[in-house]
């Protein structure tokens, strides 16, 4: 199997595994519905470790490109492989959203609620505010980012890496989940967002973009500011990319900041889609 070919199956299986739970606990007439926030933190660690250990051997399993870019800026991966694995991924994560679609083909018309047929594929803030949204979405890619790089640092008896991997994510979702459903994970939101945008869904309403820059920035300036903060802060090497970085994510959530605060519609706010 080629490395495009196993980024994009393992992306595959985590949509499939994560926005399946999603489906699972919302769609009307699912016998798991109502399955709660425990069982959808399980599922997606879950999803992550089973991906891991699916395509770990050909492509490394980055499955995700905030930790493609992370491993990119901190001299672990190769610049020029970067564009190939992020393309796998988004195609990766379209073609999970059509999978979870197709098991789930009679569910969407029994199920009226457009912000639940949305919430299968992407992700929303639980309070639409672009700053904390941005920046809850740039804290948990961070705390990926430490983690997995603190994981591998580690010995764990063979085999047991990926999931050590998936408690990691359930960690992550349990704690910081809340607030944006927890993207961290541009090619997660946005795969599925685009299925959802294509797929023939009865009665599915928009597919919220003015709010789907919101997890694809702030994972990506978090996965990278995560990566070279563990550089920097566990391994003594401080770059001045570290530098650098640190002021661009400091600058984009003041500017941020500062729109939201001036209600400037020059960054849209995010928005949860209505009945």
């Amino acid at each position: 199997m080629s490395t495009f070919m196993g980024e994009l199956i393992g992306t595959m299986i985590l949509i499939i595994f994560g926005g399946g739970v999603v489906a699972n606990v919302s769609l009307n007439k699912s016998k798991a519905q109502g399955g709660g926030w425990i069982v959808v933190a399980l599922a997606w660690g879950l999803a992550v470790s089973v991906a891991v250990y699916a395509v770990g051997g050909f492509s490394g399993a980055h499955i995700n490109p905030a930790v493609t870019l992370g491993l990119a800026a901190i001299g672990e991966f190769a610049w020029s492989d970067v564009p190939m694995y992020i393309v796998a991924q988004v195609i990766g994560g379209m073609l999970g959203g059509i999978v979870v679609y197709l098991h789930f083909l009679p569910h969407w018309k029994a199920t009226d609620d457009k912000a639940v047929k949305l919430g299968v594929f992407s992700t929303d803030p639980a309070i639409p505010h672009t700053f904390s949204n941005l920046l809850s979405e740039f804290i948990g890619t961070a705390v990926l980012l430490v983690g997995l790089l603190s994981i591998g640092a580690n010995k764990f008896s063979e085999g047991l890496n990926p999931l050590i991997v998936g408690f990691l994510i359930v960690a992550i979702g349990l704690s910081l989940g809340g607030t944006t459903g927890y993207a961290i994970n541009p090619a997660r939101d946005l795969g599925p967002r685009i299925a959802h945008a294509i797929l023939p869904i009865p009665g599915k309403g928009g597919s919220n973009w003015t709010y789907s820059w919101i997890p694809v920035v702030g994972p990506v300036l978090g996965g990278i500011f995560g990566a070279l903060f563990y550089q920097a802060v566990f391994t003594g090497k401080v770059t001045s990319l570290f530098w650098i970085w640190t002021a661009v994510c400091a600058g984009v959530l003041a500017i941020t900041f500062m729109l939201g605060k001036k209600g400037s519609h020059a960054i849209p706010h995010g928005n949860k889609i209505e009945n």
